[in-house]
């Protein structure tokens, strides 16, 4: 079995780049939550000239779908949302320097492109594994749009935050590669 990549947060582009297709990785550092509904505040803010409630730049987005927490600990169960939600704004977002993105599921060509264009990474979380996933979280606060809930904007703070990289900076799909073989001609 490959060794898994340890990334750090902040992602740059030059790290983003050298990432591949199926490469297994540890997440730690800081990385932010925010889904379709924050997506859509955020794309409005921006065709209005305003300024975003965080910078982006070399950072990691997940797509988060968090349970409330228990006594004591930061987060509930912490899986991926469907990423596709968030397509329509995914370009833009990419746009203000984001570097990484965290979800499960199949992305647009549009997206795609823009991923090339910008030097961009989306990982894969397992969407059965939210409650191993959450061990990884060490911290979570709200940090914009809290009275969107659950679709709030957040930081987390992960250490060891599993993931794989299903479409690397040059829009190589895992989801196609990993099939390939099994494929009837």
């Amino acid at each position: 079995m490959a060794e898994k990549i340890r990334i750090r947060t902040p992602l740059t582009e030059e790290q983003s780049r050298k990432l591949k297709a199926g490469d297994s990785v540890l997440i730690t550092g800081i990385i932010y939550s925010a889904r379709d509904a924050a997506h859509k505040v955020m794309t409005e803010a921006l065709s209005r000239g305003e300024k975003l409630p965080i910078d982006w730049h070399d950072q990691i987005v997940y797509y988060l779908g968090p349970t409330p927490a228990k006594p004591g600990d930061p987060i509930g169960s912490a899986g991926p949302t469907t990423s596709g939600r968030m397509d329509a704004y995914t370009p833009t977002m990419l746009d203000q320097g984001i570097k990484g993105m965290i979800g499960k599921g199949s992305r647009k060509p549009e997206v795609i492109e823009s991923m090339k264009k910008n030097g961009v990474t989306y990982f894969a979380a397992v969407g059965g594994a939210a409650a191993l996933i959450a061990k990884s979280v060490k911290k979570y606060e709200v940090i914009a749009y809290p009275e969107l809930g659950p679709e709030a904007l957040a930081a987390l703070t992960v250490e060891d935050f599993p993931a794989i990289v299903v479409i690397d900076s040059e829009g190589n799909n895992f989801y196609e590669i990993g099939q390939k073989p099994y494929r009837q001609l």
